[in-house]
């Protein structure tokens, strides 16, 4: 009898320990080990490969930092600088606008994103308003500018930009008032007469946005709109200016230049 119960008993034990067994299997399963090759990125040298496919941690940020670097470009410092050439109001002026400015201009690319831009150019105006008793000469004056514009495509090809800029303007230039006619109501007789020589300077600011694209190789056009504000102009006792070299008339705010220019890098990228 007592040895029949002390089976029992044994049976009991090995049943209740295979139930234990069996629930901390399906509580803590196992997972077989398996063989994971590392893939680093491409273009990764060859030594950090060799540290990254052992599991070292400074080489995978390497290998990250170096994948990022391909996907977001970090451009020079002097990127690159762009020489160009505005030319489309003597473009107009030859189809019948009154006025003209040309400029040629330089700017200094840095980190594709920041760009110091100097404008030095050439304007000059002849108009016999329809509503007015006169001519307006303006004689060939020289015109600077200087300003930077801002590269919101920092992350593209510096030959591709789209961009918002500022400009301060400067010019000193004569104009001529001639055939101004004048009618004495005592008399009725009507008589003309010539101011010459009139001399003015004015201090200007512009915004701008424009694009630019490339054509070929280094060559690009380039497109800017500008609204532009006068600070200040030297008024003298004969009037004021109709027209301002790189400004274009004084009562106009909005300009529009067209330009042609050529890229030098000046880094390998």
């Amino acid at each position: 009898m007592l040895k029949k119960l002390l089976t029992i008993l044994l049976l009991l034990i090995a049943v209740q320990a295979a139930m234990a067994q069996d629930s901390l299997r399906h509580v803590t399963p196992v997972r077989p080990a398996t063989n994971v090759t590392l893939t680093p990125p491409r273009g990764t040298s060859e030594e950090v490969i060799k540290r990254y496919l052992t599991g070292d941690s400074t080489a995978q940020q390497e290998a990250r930092r170096d994948s990022l670097k391909r996907v977001y470009k970090h451009y020079p410092l002097l990127t690159d600088v762009a020489v160009g050439l505005n030319f489309i109001e003597p473009l107009l002026m030859a189809m019948g606008q009154d006025y003209a400015s040309v400029d040629v201009h330089a700017t200094l690319n840095m980190w594709n994103r920041l760009q110091p831009v100097l404008e030095l150019g050439l304007g000059w105006a002849k108009t016999t308003p329809d509503d007015m008793n006169f001519t307006y000469r303006a004689k060939p004056a020289l015109y600077g500018k200087i300003g930077f514009n801002y590269n919101f495509m920092y992350k593209s090809e510096p030959r591709y930009q789209a961009f918002l800029g500022v400009r301060l303007g400067y010019s000193s230039f004569t104009y001529d008032v001639t055939d101004v006619s004048y009618r004495n109501s005592y008399w009725a007789e009507a008589s003309t007469f010539d101011i010459k020589g009139i001399s003015s300077n004015a201090i200007w600011g512009e915004a701008l946005a424009g694009i630019k694209v490339c054509i070929f190789k280094q060559w690009s056009l380039g497109w800017t709109i500008r609204y532009h504000g006068l600070f200040n102009y030297k008024k003298t006792d004969s009037g004021r200016p109709w027209f301002i070299p790189g400004y274009g008339p004084r009562r106009r705010p909005l300009g529009f230049t067209f330009s042609l220019s050529y890229t030098i890098p000046l880094s390998s990228l």
